[in-house]
């Protein structure tokens, strides 16, 4: 009984330095990559220090520079290659709609688009051949996830900018009304442009943050205002900037045309919610058709089914 106990506890102590041996050389490897990453950026921090390694030199560049930078880059001008004419226009457009301007947002757009291609092969092919499903499981399986990596990053660009648009439709009533308030009460058009901007937060509240500063860097109140109706779309939005644009033409107090545009936007404000209202049954139309009243024809008619088809028996 002793033996086989004692060559047990020698296999315990041999895992257990085993263990310590190992735990040991991961520490010093970390203590040691560590340390690297220390000198690292205490090297990116001193300016006109020369490494004369190159790997050292490239090293210094963070990783993200060194590999994700150059392989997304490779990315978008793939899509842009592969792309029709005038695409990436249109997702320019739709970014600036959606609130993002820049080309970083394009670019990376045009990469997710590149890489979402690429996988329809792939993951369609593990559906089809490899997931185990048969029939017309597989074939409606496979054509949602072709249909979602194809549409999928356009419909959600194009999503993101509808709803952007929606709240600057809804907002601009409640802006335009304190807006008008703030201009009867003595202050000029930017001024009280820029306390309702202050208190109002939201989309259409960023959108005439710029114009401010726009209007501040050196450009005319029209030009301002014809950016902001084409960085927005919104056709409400885009009647407002007119009648100002008309108002400092003709010489029109801005207050009274304030007014005007603050009840006429309450008026469309309410229409539109009328048509979301009216579209709503011929919405809730398709889900009662195709999972209600099967469902109710079942529970309504099956046992009628049943006994008929029993006395028929």
């Amino acid at each position: 009984m002793l033996a086989p106990l004692a060559v047990e506890g020698t296999g315990l102590l041999g895992i257990v330095a085993l263990g310590t041996v190992v735990a040991f050389v991961i520490y010093l490897v970390a203590a040691q990559a560590d340390e690297k990453a220390v000198v690292r950026s205490s090297l990116r921090q001193l300016e006109g220090y020369e490494v004369e390694n190159v790997r050292d030199r490239a090293l210094l560049t963070p990783f993200r520079q060194r590999a994700l930078v150059p392989a997304a880059k490779g990315l978008t001008d793939l899509g842009r290659r592969l792309t029709p004419q005038g695409y990436v226009d249109k997702v320019r457009k739709r970014f600036v709609y959606a609130g993002e301007i820049g080309a970083d947002a394009v670019d990376r757009f045009l990469a997710i688009r590149v890489i979402t291609i690429a996988l329809v092969p792939l993951l369609g092919g593990w559906v089809w051949f490899f997931s185990g499903l048969t029939g017309m499981t597989r074939t409606v399986i496979a054509l949602f996830v072709i249909a979602l990596l194809v549409l999928g990053p356009d419909a959600t660009l194009n999503r993101k900018a509808e709803v952007r648009q929606r709240l600057i439709r809804i907002k601009l009533p409640d802006v335009l009304d304190l807006l008008t308030i703030s201009v009867e009460a003595g202050l000029g058009f930017e001024q009280a442009l820029d306390r309702t901007v202050a208190a109002v937060p939201g989309p259409l509240s960023d959108e005439f943050q710029r114009m401010l500063g726009e209007v501040r860097a050196g450009a005319s109140r029209g030009q301002a205002m014809r950016g902001l109706q084409e960085r927005s779309n919104v056709p409400e939005l885009r009647s407002f900037v007119l009648a100002i644009l008309q108002a400092d033409t003709f010489g029109v107090s801005i207050g009274r045309v304030l007014r005007a545009q603050a009840d006429e936007m309450r008026i469309r404000r309410r229409q539109f919610a009328q048509e979301l209202a009216q579209k709503a049954p011929v919405k809730m139309l398709i889900p009662m058709v195709f999972c209600i009243f099967p469902a109710l024809f079942v529970v309504v008619l099956g046992p009628a089914v049943i006994n008929i088809a029993n006395n028929l028996a």
